[in-house]
């Protein structure tokens, strides 16, 4: 790097200054221009080589040019602070020159996230691009970083107001300037060291939201294990501190993933778990159990999540954060917003004031409470996700634990009303460029993160029942009572200290509010998936009636039949949840067969059914398991539905059944198997293992053999289904999968499962249930290799 410039007095420094800036210029002798001046720095930051800062410039030069190019002065001030902050400085002429710079930049980044950028005045070249092609963000690092350098056994410091005024003006260049950010992320040594400047509350804002930017880009997850004094320094959190932390945390306890979970093929899912078992705990891994080691850390989340708007930070010093919020560009947004909400219930209380002749109240009294409850949502949001993913990972039972433990359950139970499913004006909240129905309104992500915590809790745990209060929970033992069937051992087991109070418990506070959903709602999809995870599992007889006295089932076959639901995704969810609600249960039957009581309502049922068999097939596969253990009992309640209903009338025919099975068959392949349309393979197997149970395995693969006959496709589906089975064993028989949700989903033992696919796959062409028994010599194509490279 070149020196500071001589004293501009001297002749012999102008010379030798004259000479550098030829030499710089490729010993060019022309007067350069900006534009060469602005290439020539681009690509010594590219390459690391030549012109790269300020710094090599004469102050003099840098003058003369920045006349023409109105660089509003920031070279000459990047070239006054390098020469500032040498290790003996006492940074306070630094300070100086950061509050000139500043604002020439805070103004320009706040019109740019307020996309008013295109009604300013257009400048060539902007304040920020200038300050960083300059060398100004490098520069910034180095003097942030001074506290690592010690000196004659002294630690350098810079005083937090300079920090914050260094952080503040990195943001505002990472918001205008292209590639700053990534550049940053590169950067771990400071990544680490940003953490370092979270202790001091004064800079802790400002730091925070520099590192969720920096992690939102960068490529490699950061350990948070090599944080120095990781647990000291959340342990010394506030409230709030720990609540923004989370949006940190979100980046680095979330497994690194390119597209949704469920759209991502089995292959590649398989593949990625056999290379990460040979490279050990992810880093998200190792996060989360960082996280968990900390302290108390965990009952701290539970209580931000749960404490009431009342109980938050007084109006001074939540006014106090909001001011620096404001300047911190990315929350003025929400407090435009907040300005606007408040002076909305302004007028409207004025309004009703003169009304009833009552003095009204300012808009300066109306503002905290309007700014405190949103506050508190984008809090909780946080909050939420993080215990979310927690619950969703290894330590999931430490964590279930600990969630049941602290009372998170009950209360979000307390909050339901007031804060989580308020009742709000027709003006809700959104942020800047958003409207009141789009997904990124505070209001609407944190009742959608809400139900993902619910679905992440009741799913296969026996803590769900935590969602009931003791009134409901003895509902259930009631309901097993006049059954004369055993009560659920989890019931029993609940600790009846940490259920809901008050006279509803969660569940049914979020029944009441599914049944009133709009038909176009978007939190149909997350409603139907929270309560169907009540449902999963083990099948519990009490568990169903307890849902359908609430008039569940009546609910989700008006938004099948009669709203004729288009949302696949909605359709879905609510197949599924029909199907864990009646599946073994004959008065489930009976109301279905209650509801859908003409022959024009069961072929509008039918069409949704047969519209998408990767939305519906879950349901297919519950009637028709019921159907097998209803033919099986000898009861009067049972033989009565099953003469009555429609659905299980349809089911129970073969050529029905042969048409879901060589449907579902045929929309799946190895290639394109994911999460969410394997479950069409289980189906198919479900029908197969009902049929082998029943010694006619043969006649269902000789029936899928002249079907395919008639479509003019020999050997195409039976070719197909093998290589789906081979898979299936390769899949579900690594000693890492869980097999008891395929046996909780069908009450039928894995080893009959694999029986049966073993039987399907023998290579014995003599053998009957033998699919290569079925597939003629000429077609035969069984032995393809499917892992994905």
């Amino acid at each position: 790097m070149a020196a500071a410039p001589a004293a501009a007095g001297s002749g012999a420094g102008r010379g030798r200054r004259a000479a550098a800036t030829v030499a710089a210029w490729g010993g060019w002798g022309g007067r350069p221009r900006p534009g060469n001046i602005l290439l020539q720095l681009r690509q010594g930051q590219l390459t690391g080589r030549g012109l790269v800062r300020a710094v090599q410039f004469t102050e003099t030069f840098l003058a003369e040019r920045d006349k023409q190019s109105k660089w509003s002065g920031i070279p000459q001030l990047l070239l006054k602070l390098y020469a500032a902050s040498h290790l003996h400085s006492d940074f306070i002429e630094c300070q100086n020159i950061l509050k000139e710079i500043s604002p020439l930049l805070s103004m320009e980044a706040m019109a740019f996230v307020t996309e008013e950028r295109k009604l300013t005045q257009e400048t060539t070249y902007p304040n920020t691009y200038i300050f960083d092609l300059f060398g100004g963000v490098d520069l910034l690092v180095e003097i942030l970083m001074r506290p690592t350098i010690s000196i004659r056994g002294q630690k350098l410091k810079i005083s937090d107001e300079m920090s914050k005024d260094c952080l503040s003006i990195l943001y505002n260049t990472c918001v205008c300037t292209e590639g700053v950010t990534k550049r940053l992320a590169e950067k771990n040594d400071f990544v680490i060291f940003l953490f370092t400047l979270m202790t001091s509350k004064k800079t802790f804002l400002q730091t925070a939201t520099l590192i969720e930017d920096i992690l939102g880009v960068k490529k490699e997850m950061i350990r948070l294990d090599e944080v120095p004094n990781l647990s000291s320094l959340v342990s010394n959190f506030d409230q709030q501190q720990l609540a923004n932390f989370c949006r940190i945390l979100a980046v680095t306890i979330s497994e690194m993933d390119t597209g949704n979970d469920d759209k991502h093929t089995l292959l590649a899912k398989n593949a990625q778990q056999k290379k990460s078992l040979s490279l050990g705990p992810s880093a998200a891994e190792i996060n989360q159990a960082a996280l968990l080691s900390i302290p108390g850390f965990v009952e701290r989340l539970c209580k931000l999540a749960t404490r009431k708007v009342s109980e938050s930070t007084g109006t001074a010093s939540f006014l106090q954060e909001l001011e620096e919020w404001y300047t911190w560009l990315d929350n003025a947004l929400v407090l435009d917003a907040l300005m606007r909400v408040a002076n909305e219930e302004s007028e409207h209380n004025q309004g009703a004031s003169e009304e009833n002749g009552l003095p009204h109240t300012s808009t300066r009294t109306q503002l905290p409470q309007s700014m405190k409850i949103m506050h508190e949502i984008m809090y909780k949001l946080e909050v939420l996700y993080v215990l979310c993913v927690l619950l969703m990972g290894r330590q999931r039972n430490q964590v279930h634990r600990m969630i049941a433990e602290f009372k998170l359950i009950p209360g979000l139970n307390n909050l339901f009303d007031k804060l989580i499913w308020r009742k709000h004006s027709a003006s809700a909240l959104v942020l800047h460029g958003h409207n009141q129905n789009c997904d990124c309104s505070p209001d609407i992500t944190l009742k959608i993160q809400f139900l993902r915590l619910l679905q992440s809790f009741s799913d296969h745990h026996e803590n769900k029942y935590l969602l009931l209060n003791n009134q409901e929970l003895n509902e259930l033992s009631a309901i097993s009572l006049k059954a004369n069937i055993p009560e659920v051992e989890a019931v029993l087991n609940t600790d009846r200290s940490l259920v809901c109070d008050g006279k509803r418990g969660l569940l049914t506070r979020l029944l009441q509010v599914m049944k009133k959903e709009p038909a176009e709602s978007s939190f149909r999809f997350w409603q139907a998936r929270a309560v169907e995870s009540f449902l999963r599992g083990t099948t519990s007889y009490a568990d169903q009636m307890f849902l359908l006295k609430r008039g569940l089932l009546e609910h989700i076959l008006y938004c099948i039949v009669d709203s004729e639901c288009k949302s696949r995704d909605v359709l879905q969810s609510y197949f599924d949840l029909l199907g864990e609600l009646m599946k073994f249960n004959v008065d489930a039957f009976k109301r279905f067969n209650k509801y859908i009581n003409t022959d024009a309502k069961f072929q509008v049922f039918l069409k949704q059914i047969n519209s998408s068999l990767v939305d519906s097939n879950m349901l297919v596969r519950c009637v028709t398991l019921s159907l097998d253990r209803f033919e099986n009992q000898v009861d009067m309640k049972v033989a009565e539905v099953l003469s009555e209903c429609r659905l299980l009338a349809y089911i129970s025919q073969v050529p029905t059944q042969m048409s879901f099975l060589f449907r579902l068959i045929n929309i799946i392949h190895v290639q394109t198997l994911t999460q969410e349309n394997v479950s069409c393979l289980n189906t198919s197997l479900v029908i197969l293992m009902l049929a082998r149970r029943k010694e006619r395995l043969p006649l269902y693969l000789r029936l899928l053999q002249r079907m395919e006959h008639s479509k003019k496709y020999p050997g195409f589906l039976l070719n197909n289904f093998h290589n789906l089975l081979r898979f299936w064993q390769q899949h579900y028989l690594h000693k890492d999968k869980d097999s008891t949700c395929l046996e909780n989903s069908s009450c039928i033992s894995f080893s009959y499962w694999k029986e049966t696919v073993s039987i399907l796959l023998n290579p014995d062409r003599q053998s009957p249930s033998a699919l290569v028994s079925y597939i003629e010599e000429p077609y035969m194509d069984i032995d393809r290799d499917f892992t994905e490279e």
